[in-house]
């Protein structure tokens, strides 16, 4: 009967171990999350890319979504969308002081770099949840025809958009309100426009100076305004006024651009959200000494692993959405 026999140089080569490529379990597990996650994002951004470039012409301006900077008026384009990508990249620096920290086991200054990181975070979280309310709420309102088309409207002297606010008018129509307290009690009214179709075509037709705006992007990179004759024909096809934007409507352009919008930014935004839970988790075992007993801070670098994915991420996605 043949023997075989093993030397101990063979069984350290063959026997496996559980720290492959000098990594903990924890810190390979976090990294395949990593991956399986970037292939996630991956897909979605590819599925918006190509949904971009087959609707090119139709597709929203960033430039003329994305305005708003909480508590002033006036148009500042992409100004607080780079404000946040500026505050989550710091917080990723301060995460990595953080793990440096760590390494060198000086609590005090683990837990200075960490709540900086929370904080950053939860600014990022509350300013997302902020641009969100505001696309939803919408800045001038716009019609949409019968094939699903947005009519905006622009100011023929100054070339500036025109809310419909600017040039409605109030007609003595009666609009149904169905609460417990008035009308059908058991039926819900639902959301209503500020003005309805006939008091924006009345407003249309009395006012000269509005012209009507196109999805259709020109050839100088800008929506197509109609001249006065060719916005009173387009006025013809409207159905309804649509105000802000949702998963059905959009007034600032194609359905798709809203809902790209709300499923790939609110995906990122649930990550970050749950980085900052996870953080503050860690937070408090530092501050009562747990990884100091442990002897290490070996889980402040895996949650910084996420979150600097995290951080990566968002470039993609500031770039597909704000800069592209």
């Amino acid at each position: 009967m043949d023997t075989t026999v093993t030397t101990g140089e063979e069984e350290n080569v063959w026997g496996g171990g559980n720290r492959p490529l000098g990594a903990s379990y924890g810190k390979l597990m976090m990294w395949f999350f990593i991956v399986s996650d970037a292939l996630t994002f991956s897909g979605f951004l590819a599925s918006y890319g190509f949904s971009r470039f087959k609707f090119i012409e139709t597709w929203p301006i960033a430039d003329e979504v994305f305005t708003h900077v909480p508590f002033f008026h006036g148009n500042y384009p992409m100004i607080y969308v780079a404000f946040m990508t500026f505050i989550l990249i710091m917080s990723s620096v301060t995460m990595v002081l953080a793990v440096d920290a760590g390494h060198r086991m000086m609590q005090n200054k683990v837990i200075l770099y960490m709540f900086l990181t929370i904080i950053g975070g939860a600014i990022f979280v509350g300013s997302q949840a902020w641009e969100w309310a505001t696309f939803i709420k919408g800045d001038y309102g716009a019609l949409e025809t019968k094939g699903g088309r947005v009519l905006q409207f622009v100011k023929a002297d100054t070339g500036e958009r025109a809310a419909l606010a600017d040039f409605s008018k109030t007609l003595p129509e009666e609009r149904v309100k169905h609460t417990m307290s008035e009308g059908v009690w058991y039926q819900e009214e639902g959301y209503q426009t500020s003005y309805s179709l006939n008091e924006v075509i009345a407003g249309f037709q009395a006012n000269p100076n509005i012209l009507i705006r196109t999805e259709k992007i020109n050839e100088e990179g800008e929506k197509t305004v109609l001249d006065r004759k060719a916005s009173l024909g387009r006025l013809k096809d409207a159905v309804r006024v649509v105000e802000g934007a949702n998963l059905v409507r959009n007034e600032y352009g194609s359905r798709l651009f809203a809902d790209f919008f709300f499923f790939i930014t609110g995906f990122h935004g649930f990550h970050v959200f749950s980085g900052v839970v996870i953080n503050v988790i860690i937070f408090f075992n530092i501050i009562i000494g747990t990884y100091e007993r442990r002897g290490h801070y070996e889980m402040v670098e895996k949650v910084g692993l996420y979150w600097h994915f995290v951080d990566l991420v968002w470039v993609f996605v500031f770039t597909f959405f704000y800069l592209v």
